[in-house]
């Protein structure tokens, strides 16, 4: 398990130079001729040195030699003039070779057959001079796309008779010279680029000015030190080591899913325009086989990752090797994508003997074909690259400009430290630049996924792009790195890329992502394409329709959205300053490297990294959380099992997005039975082991990452393959929509819908789209109309008692465009019509059905010759005005736009049916003018008044959920990010750990999934600004950062799963005391700030049900009983149920200390109980006769609303189930003030906000939030 193992900086050091024997050969050679003789020298390995260098306990040393070293001997001829043996390395090191036979230990993902060549990718040869030190870069890749990391430094020795190593300066032996090279590379995991390069540096430095005999003691000491380097987690810790003369920093990664950056990002700007760095990275989307060029092999490697780094968050999952060594240039000849990195000196040879490469020439900043000096591939979309350069002009690239407002700078480590901030600010810069691209380029992927069935709608989304870019997308979409990101996009990956794609949607996107509407242009959106239409040519292009499976394609007009053709993206999104970042600076290393030096070594570090825990508690948890895994880290080093389970048990409270999961196993496995029993004794870690232990013997799930390729049916379907690929179609997501329409295109026949039928059903339905993209409106019309109206139905050329032209439907109202003349007519409001019926009409001879439209607008009668589409229009219109009056009466605006999807489907049933009476069988999703016909339920007036809108936290999936939590948190005066966090919130938790969260101020949507854990949520709690506590049935308290909006913090402490939250209002030592139960009895008192336990009580009871907080006593629900517990945890006092409901529950209570009250409510019992507190017995019950029990109960001002269970006998709602009520009840008479109706199903869920509205969420079967005023 070498990947359990903790991460230190150094994998290998390996020596890399010219065998002994030849040096010999050509040493005599020159010095009996005067001339070398041009013997080939091939490289060879001559030392490895790897970890560990010191020998472990021996009760470990099993352990340790199984996690994944293994030996590999790398045999040498003996040299004829080889010297005594060397002594045996240690284990870990293997000494250089004297001409004897050795058995190298190298790590065992570390290939070294080619590292020779790489080391010298332009050949190793002698000369008569000596040349400079020189550094390059290298990246190998293994089978699974691992990336291993190296950095080389050639450095040129005299040629000395029977030497293998020695420095620059003349040695014993006899000299010839002539001078050869040998190189130093030092490898890693992690891409320290510039870091390693320090670290050769400094070793070039030692090795100058030492003896050749201390040659080797030397390099293997400067691995050793590496060796004992951590690497910092991902998050704003980095770590810095002093390796004399030098401080040397290594960065962390930003997080887990993205490499650590040690490079200067901007050194393609100083090669290339922007136009050539848009050239070169629509070839890497596009997949293409690219070879960069460089004199210089350092460029190479570290302009491809400049590259790489600029497409992240998408992954190159092709061949990748930015240097090939002179011998390797048949690699070129793969017939697959790659990226590779070649001497410019073979720049012809490769543009003539290979084709279809693209060429990148790094020193002149060319990119062009190998068939031809310029390039003939699809470029990246115009929009996003004119942003892209722009934003690359005002980049400030240059650190002299920067600095020349200062004083020179006298001491090199600050200097150092100076260039080091600016450029990880510059990178910060180009980072986010890099990925305003990507979200330019694939803002509206999302717009074509189907996430319940991972579908991706390839084809509809072509469609939808300009004609010019189409080639592009096309060649993008079939690649591996598009693939890959579409696998993170379905399953909603919350990355760099999500949250600046959130981050930049415009309001109106926000606010339809609150209900689920069929996509027409609104005016705003045709009102911007007027605009950019004046200097571009019209928008309306006719472009393929989306079949791809079917040989019968019809040509349909699709277009996309005018608003993301340009690119609105707020400058203040770009200018976000980095994090701030804390250095950690690791003790000097040792002066002797031995294992009780190395032992002192870690405890120095174990001792600072707990000055520094100590000074960070309660102030940043992130940081605090890095701290805790570097001592961890260190811990496990030290072998210190118990201490490091200890650091990362601490994880949870501080952030488990670090948590090591395979190397706590892995700990937890290696434990000694003395081990084991230590750990028991101690609760934190008991758990910890038990919950890792629980964990690994579960079945590995294995996650669902397929991406699905649209495609239309081929074969008949039943009820629930229809509802599939309805939803794949993105045509409509309500699972009871598509059962109405089910029934519709079966018509009473077989119930089955044939695949023909169905293909013709959606290119009807696409059809319309595309027809009402290119309608088009008079200006006087698109200025009458709101910015977010669309046109949705269209009829032909018809008479009218207002004269000829075309009735046009938007969700509002209904508009004459008068054929012959300009202007239109408003004919009327959905809610101002007063009736709609058929009557018939002279037409010549006979008589034909009319529209008639009796509204309170007009005083006469709107009457409409339609001809053959007035059964139609009728239906479509009494649908449209029975669900304006459902919207209006119920505050709920998805009623609108659900009779609008019912309309829409009504239009394509009828004209895919060959049936007699197609219209008959639309009628059937007339749901709305059908529930009014049949119950022409009236909203109370009570609640029509108190009732101010309705969200459906639902919207984006298929079928209504539970609201079981809603928790409302008040917004701030200032805020730092310059995003909504200012504004208040509202925290709705549903089913299976999925939390969605609304902008209070406006009801849209902010995240419409955050998943917590994956088990139902009971409670949630607000605490200080940045922090929400929601406790789950899976028994931890999951800590939300408001902020980031991200899960990374756990409290575990709970054994049953956590039932309630309470806040106490009176602070403790500046810091808020909340309090947890759960369901076994168990009370925790925490300090909010520190995370820590500060006191736990426990209660005999058969259910802890929810705790208040009320003047320094907690008010416990304990079933059959309400509890109040002094602070210290004692009983103060106890009310039982009335005898009469024994066998009931209390499921919720509210307490007025002011009165002496407390009110109390049973999940089945429709009564109220009021108490004295004072009293062991209910001094007045409230019969409550439309409620079949009380399910929730919180106080507003001196109100108490009541959440109940519908009862048998309560009035029905529009769907013919049952209503739920909201009762408000006046303390002070004990009446019921207000019954609410709002609901078809129970009350879940209720919170106030600010006390000037109170939010009440329900069961499954309505599954929306209403929103009341509270007077």
């Amino acid at each position: 398990m070498a990947d359990s193992l903790p991460p230190v900086l150094l994998e290998a050091c390996v020596v890399v130079g010219a065998p002994e024997d030849k040096l010999g050969e050509i040493c005599q050679t020159f010095n009996s001729t005067g001339t070398p003789e041009h013997l080939p020298l091939e490289p060879e390995v001559l030392c490895v040195l790897a970890p560990p260098f010191f020998s472990r306990l021996p009760a470990d040393r099993k352990s340790v030699r199984s996690a994944g070293k293994k030996r590999c001997s790398f045999l040498r001829k003996k040299s004829k003039h080889a010297g005594p043996a060397a002594g045996s390395p240690s284990r870990g090191a293997a000494a250089v070779g004297r001409g004897v036979s050795e058995e190298l230990i190298v790590p065992r993902e570390l290939d070294l057959m080619a590292l020779p060549q790489l080391c010298f990718p332009g050949g190793l040869q002698v000369s008569k001079e000596q040349k400079e030190e020189q550094f390059h870069f290298l990246v190998f890749t293994d089978v699974f796309g691992n990336k291993t990391h190296g950095v080389v430094m050639q450095c040129h020795r005299p040629v000395q008779d029977g030497m293998n190593l020695a420095p620059s300066e003349p040695g014993p032996g006899k000299s010839c010279k002539l001078f050869t090279a040998y190189s130093f590379c030092v490898i890693s995991k992690y891409p320290y680029f510039s870091a390693l390069r320090d670290c050769l540096s400094c070793l070039l430095l030692q090795l100058k000015s030492c003896r050749l005999a201390d040659v080797e003691e030397r390099v293997k000491e400067f691995a050793a030190k590496l060796a004992l380097v951590p690497i910092p987690p991902p998050g704003q810790l980095h770590v810095s080591f002093t390796l004399r003369p030098l401080d040397i920093v290594l960065p962390s990664q930003e997080d887990k899913d993205h490499p650590a950056v040690d490079l200067d990002l901007h050194l393609p700007f100083f090669c290339f325009k922007p136009q050539q760095l848009l050239q070169v990275l629509s070839c890497l989307l596009q997949e293409q086989r690219v070879v960069l060029f460089s004199a210089d092999w350092a460029r190479l490697t570290l302009v491809a990752e400049c590259f790489l780094l600029y497409l992240q968050p998408l992954s190159w999952q092709q061949p990748y090797v930015p240097v090939l060594a002179r011998g390797m240039l048949d690699f070129l000849m793969v017939p697959t994508a790659f990226l590779m990195g070649c001497h410019l000196s073979h720049y012809e040879e490769v543009a003539t003997e290979t084709d279809d490469l693209v060429l990148v020439n790094i020193d002149n900043g060319s990119v062009s074909t190998s068939c031809s000096d310029t390039l003939h591939l699809p470029e990246i979309p115009p929009a996003a690259a004119d942003c892209f350069t722009q934003r690359c002009l005002s980049l400030r690239i240059h650190f002299d400009l920067h600095q020349c407002h200062r004083a020179s700078c006298t001491d090199v480590g600050e200097q150092r430290a100076q260039r080091r901030a600016w450029q990880q600010s510059l990178n910060h810069q180009i980072q986010r630049i890099a990925l305003e691209l990507l979200v330019n380029i694939f803002r509206d992927v999302g717009s074509h996924l189907n996430y319940e069935h991972r579908v991706f709608n390839s084809e509809e989304f072509l469609t939808t792009r300009e004609p010019a870019e189409q080639l592009f997308y096309r060649k993008v979409l079939e690649t591996y790195i598009f693939h890959s990101f579409l696998k993170d996009r379905l399953s909603r990956k919350m990355d760099r890329y999500a949250r600046m794609e959130l981050m930049t949607r415009s309001e109106m996107h926000k606010l339809k992502a609150v209900v689920e509407v069929p996509r027409r242009p609104t005016m705003q959106e045709i009102q911007a394409r007027r605009r950019s239409s004046a200097a571009e040519n019209p928008l309306c292009k006719r472009m393929g329709t989306s079949l791809p499976n079917l040989e019968l394609v019809q040509n349909i007009s699709f277009q996309r959205n005018p608003l993301l053709t340009r690119i609105f993206m707020p400058e203040s999104t770009l200018r976000t300053t980095p994090k701030p970042v804390k250095v950690f600076k690791l003790p000097d290393f040792p002066v002797s490297l031995s294992m009780h030096t190395v032992q002192s070594y870690y405890s120095e570090l174990i001792l600072q990294l707990g000055k520094s825990i100590f000074s960070t508690q309660n102030e940043n948890p992130a940081l605090l959380a890095r701290l805790y895994f570097l001592r961890g880290f260190v811990n496990v080093l030290c072998w210190r099992r118990l201490d490091a389970l200890a650091d990362f048990q601490n994880l949870y409270k501080t952030d488990t997005a670090i948590f090591p999961t395979r190397l706590v196993t892995w700990l937890v496995e290696s434990l000694h039975r003395d081990e084991r029993q230590q750990a028991d004794r101690r609760p934190e870690l008991k758990r910890l082991i038990h919950k890792v232990t629980t964990e690994s013997e579960k079945p590995v799930a294995k996650s669902d990452d397929h991406v699905k390729k649209f495609e239309l049916p081929r074969r008949h379907l039943d009820q629930d393959e229809f509802v599939r690929c309805v939803q794949e179609c993105r045509i409509v997501k309500d699972v009871a929509t598509i059962h109405r329409l089910f029934d519709a295109l079966t018509d009473g026949q077989k119930q089955q819908v044939d695949p023909e039928l169905f293909r013709v059903f959606y290119t009807f339905w696409k059809e319309a789209e595309a027809e009402a993209q290119d309608v088009d409106l008079p200006s006087e019309v698109i200025d009458h109309l709101d910015n977010n109206e669309c046109v949705y139905k269209l009829s032909s050329c018809v008479k009218t008692s207002c004269g000829v032209g075309i009735i046009a439907m938007t969700q509002k109202r209904l508009l004459l465009l008068p054929q012959g003349r300009p202007g239109f007519l408003e004919i009327t409001k959905f809610r101002d019509i007063q009736e709609v019926k058929l009557a018939s009409a002279p037409f010549l001879l006979v008589r034909t059905a009319s529209l008639h439209i009796q509204t309170s607008s007009m005083t006469k009668v709107f009457e409409a010759n339609l001809k053959t589409e007035t059964e139609l229009w009728h239906l479509a219109v009494k649908e449209m005005w029975a669900g304006r009056k459902m919207a209006d009466q119920h505050k709920d605006p998805q009623y609108m736009t659900q009779a609008l999807t019912n309309v829409l489907l009504m239009d394509a049933v009828v004209g895919c049916l060959q049936t007699p009476k197609p219209v008959t069988a639309a009628s059937k999703l007339a749901y709305f003018d059908k529930i009014t016909l049949e119950d022409p339920l009236t909203v109370p007036l009570t609640t029509s008044e108190t009732l101010k809108h309705k969200i459906n936290p639902s919207v984006d999936l298929a079928e209504p959920q539970t609201v079981h939590v809603l928790l409302y948190t008040p917004g701030q005066l200032t805020c730092n990010d310059g995003n909504n966090d200012m504004n208040p919130k509202l925290w709705v938790a549903l089913g299976g750990g999925r939390v969605v969260v609304f902008d209070a101020s406006s009801w849209s949507l902010l995240r419409d999934c955050i998943q917590v854990g994956e088990s139902q949520l009971n409670c949630m709690l607000g605490l200080s600004h940045d922090q929400v506590w929601m406790g789950s049935k899976d028994s931890i308290i999951y800590i939300i950062d408001t902020v980031s909006m991200s899960c990374n913090q756990q409290l575990t402490e709970h054994r049953q799963e956590v039932t309630s939250l309470a806040a106490d209002p009176q602070p403790q030592n500046g810091s808020q005391q909340a309090y947890s139960c759960s369901s076994d009895g168990t009370i925790l008192q925490w300090d909010s700030a520190s995370l820590k336990v500060r006191r736990q009580f426990s209660l005999r009871c058969e259910r802890l049900s929810s705790i208040q907080v009320h003047d320094g006593a907690l008010w416990c629900c304990c079933g059959d009983a309400i509890i109040e517990l002094k602070k210290s945890g004692a009983p103060q006092r106890c009310l039982k149920l009335p005898d009469d409901l024994r066998g009931s529950r209390f499921s919720c209570f509210v307490l007025l200390p002011e009165r002496g009250q407390l009110w109390t409510g049973c999940a089945d019992s429709g009564e109220l109980c009021l108490w004295h507190t004072n009293h062991r017995r209910p001094y007045r019950r409230i019969s409550l006769a439309s409620s079949s029990g009380i399910t929730c109960m919180i106080r507003v001002k001196n109100q108490i609303w009541v959440g109940c269970r519908s009862a048998g006998g309560a009035t029905p709602g529009c769907d013919g189930q049952q209503r739920a009520q909201l009762l408000v009840m006046d303390p002070e008479s004990h009446a019921v003030a207000k019954e609410l109706q709002a609901h078809t199903d129970s009350i879940q869920a209720l919170c106030s906000a600010e006390d000037r509205y109170v939010l009440s969420g329900s069961a499954r079967r309505d599954g929306k939030i209403a929103i009341w005023k509270v007077e």
